[in-house]
Formats: C-alpha cells, sequence, structure tokens
C-alpha cells in the first residue's frame, strides 16, 4: 500500500477592509459644485448689503467726503421722524395695498373667466399675461403718453369722441395714475396664481356639491374661496414683495411729485439730488428689512403649499 499525502490547505486571506469617505468628507463633495454660485452670490449681494449698513451708521454727504463721522442711529432716527419721508413711507403702503388688492379682485375674475372651457382659451389667455411681460419702464411709458397725455391720449380721444371733458390725468389724479399702470402689469400675475390654484380643484367634489343642488355661488362661496386662501395669500405677499420696491412707475410717469414719491424714490433723491449716502443707506435697509420680513411670510405660504399638495397626492 502507498501512503497517500494530502496538501495542506491554505488558510483564506482576510479581505483589505475598503475605507470609506467619512461623512462631512461626502457632503463637502456633494456641496463643492455649488461653491462657485454661492460664492458669487455673497460677492454681488451681500458684500454690498453690509457696505450699505455700514454707511447707514455715518454722516456722509458725497459732497463732503472729508466731514463724514460716525452717527450712530441718527439717520434712521431721521427716516423714521422727518415729515417727507414719514409721507413717503405711507405712499408706499398706500400704493401697495391698493394695487395688491386691485390686481387680486382682477386677477381672481380673470382666472374665473379663464377656468372655463371655450374656443380661443389659449389666445386670450396669452393677450391677458402680455402686460406682466413687458418692460415696466416701457409699460410706464405706455400709460405716460399713450394713454394719459391730456393732448393726443387714447383716455382723452375716447372722452372726446363722445363729448366729455379732457382731463389731465397725471395732474389730477397722480397716485391713481401710478396705481392704474401698475395695476395693468401686476393683474395677469395674479391671474396665473389663482388660476393654478383653480385648476388644482377636486372636480368630483364640486360635481357632488351640483348634485345635491348647490348653486355656483354656493360653490364658489364655500368650496372655491377656501381652497384659493393659500393661492390668495401667496400672491398677495409675493406682489408686495415687488410692489414695496417699485421705483419705474413713480420715477416715469410722476417724477416722484405731486405725493407720489414712495420709500424707493426717496431713496434715490437723496443718494443722487440730496448727496446724502448715509440717509439713503438708513432707508434703503429698511426698505429691505420690510422686504425681508414679507418675504418670510411669503416662504412660510409656499411651504404649506407644498405640504398640503404632498399630503393631498
Amino acid at each position: 500500500m502507498t501512503a497517500t499525502t494530502t496538501a495542506p490547505v491554505a488558510a483564506p486571506e482576510t479581505p483589505t477592509p475598503v475605507r470609506r469617505p467619512s461623512a462631512r468628507l461626502r457632503a463637502w463633495a456633494t456641496r463643492a459644485p455649488l461653491l462657485p454660485a454661492l460664492i458669487f452670490m455673497i460677492v454681488v449681494t451681500q458684500l454690498p448689503f453690509v457696505a450699505t449698513l455700514v454707511i447707514s451708521f455715518f454722516d456722509w454727504n458725497s459732497l463732503y467726503p472729508d466731514a463724514r463721522h460716525f452717527t450712530g442711529l441718527d439717520n434712521y432716527q431721521e427716516v423714521l421722524t422727518d415729515a417727507d419721508l414719514r409721507q413717503s413711507v405711507w405712499t408706499t403702503v398706500l400704493l401697495t395695498v391698493a394695487v395688491v388688492l386691485a390686481s387680486l379682485v382682477l386677477g381672481l375674475v380673470l382666472a374665473l373667466l379663464l377656468d372655463r372651457r371655450f374656443r380661443g382659451r389659449g389666445i386670450v389667455r396669452t393677450l391677458l399675461i402680455a402686460p406682466f411681460l413687458v418692460v415696466p419702464v416701457a409699460a410706464a411709458l405706455l400709460w405716460k403718453h399713450v394713454l394719459y397725455n391730456p393732448e393726443y391720449g387714447l383716455f382723452n380721444g375716447l372722452l372726446h369722441y363722445v363729448g366729455g371733458p379732457q382731463p389731465d390725468w397725471i395732474s389730477n389724479t397722480p397716485l391713481l395714475a401710478v396705481e392704474a399702470s401698475l395695476v395693468w402689469q401686476w393683474t395677469p400675475f395674479m391671474m396665473l396664481i389663482l388660476l393654478a390654484g383653480l385648476q388644482s380643484r377636486d372636480h368630483q367634489q364640486i360635481e357632488a356639491a351640483r348634485v345635491d343642488g348647490a348653486s355656483d355661488w354656493q360653490i364658489f362661496v364655500h368650496l372655491t374661496l377656501p381652497h384659493l386662501r393659500r393661492y390668495l395669500e401667496l400672491g398677495a405677499l409675493l406682489g408686495s414683495i415687488y410692489i414695496v420696491q417699485n421705483f419705474d412707475a413713480v420715477f416715469t410717469i410722476t417724477s416722484g411729485g405731486l405725493g407720489t414719491a414712495n420709500l424707493p424714490y426717496t431713496v434715490y433723491q437723496s443718494f443722487y439730488q440730496a448727496h446724502e449716502n448715509g440717509l439713503a443707506s438708513a432707508a434703503g435697509v429698511l426698505v429691505v428689512i420690510g422686504s425681508i420680513i414679507i418675504a418670510t411670510f411669503a416662504l412660510r405660504v409656499v411651504s404649506s403649499l407644498f405640504r398640503e399638495e404632498v399630503s393631498g397626492a
């Protein structure tokens, strides 16, 4: 008999552990592509705001640069106590409230009309959106020269055709003239938001209400308006953010005269005409703070809309 020998079995090799990147390293790798955009945004937006904030604490007239000195909160106190500046704040509030409310009401009416099916709805929708796409300065010039001009304007031309008076619209009703041009431009924006809200309604619920004998007015009051509440809030907040900062219409139509100077125009006037850099910076900071407060509420409304859409899906 021959003895058989068995070869020794080699021990299994222990696999080399793979070192995984840490969570912090993965997070930085994910954020790295966004860093150039973040740096650009900081340089373009935040650094100028910080500079404006610093200048707002100085008595700084550009005609006398060597006489500038630190004054603390005096510029802010002057903005809040000066009669002309207080009037500009009140004009800003009045202009914003009037334009937002009128745009919301007209936008709601147009959205309800466009929510119905009819021939040519796409063309009508495009024509109604067009005013929002016009450059703000061009829109203001259109209203000032084509519509309001007392000699060759469209309004007075129509009044002359029917034998009516020929008023000077800008001189007689300056603030209303500015508000009308802004309402014309912002109504399509409100219409789009509310139309999106109308098209997101539960149509089965509406049909059930009709079967139960509910009228169109009852459906509108008890179903449509509660559903549109968030969209109305969103339109009001977003419209307020932009109209609070509006400068084009006031500058182009009335040049800030006749009691139409709002806070952005007053900032322009203080900076470019009075050369009061510190005072203008303080007023500008107050405009930014007001816009941030409104934007915070707008973001909350948008977040609540997203949550409702996710929960309803």
